[in-house]
């Protein structure tokens, strides 16, 4: 069994900051790519941002120059730091990560629950 869970979301005002994590556990080989997605009601889920093992990072063009991805290889850890927030970032935001386990065979990706982000004064 793999987990995903998230934490860090909140209310923040515009222009504040929050700092996501997700950490992945269970019966994990490898991970190799990590990354943020987001949904806003009525909204199709979106790419927020990616990495690699390797550390090689995409962001969408909405996050590019505001958020910045990071993870912990040792910890099977992702983050997202989020600064300059505003109205539109808000969503549900979900951790996602495509890794090989001994349980499963070949990668396979996996999903967390999601955490609430809201950017209101």
């Amino acid at each position: 069994q793999v987990q995903l869970v998230e934490s860090g979301g909140g209310l923040v005002q515009p222009g504040g900051s929050l700092r996501l994590s997700c950490a992945a556990s269970g019966s994990i080989s490898s991970i190799y790519v990590m990354g943020w997605y987001r949904q806003a009601p009525g909204n199709e889920r979106e790419s927020v941002a990616g990495i690699t093992k390797t550390g090689i990072t995409n962001y969408a063009d909405s996050a590019k120059g505001r958020f910045t991805i990071s993870r912990d290889n040792a910890k099977n850890t992702v983050y997202l730091q989020m600064n300059n927030l505003k109205p539109d970032d808000t969503a549900v935001y979900f951790c996602n990560a495509v890794l090989s386990s001994p349980l499963v065979l070949g990668p396979k990706t996996y999903w967390g629950q999601g955490t609430q982000v809201t950017v209101s004064s």
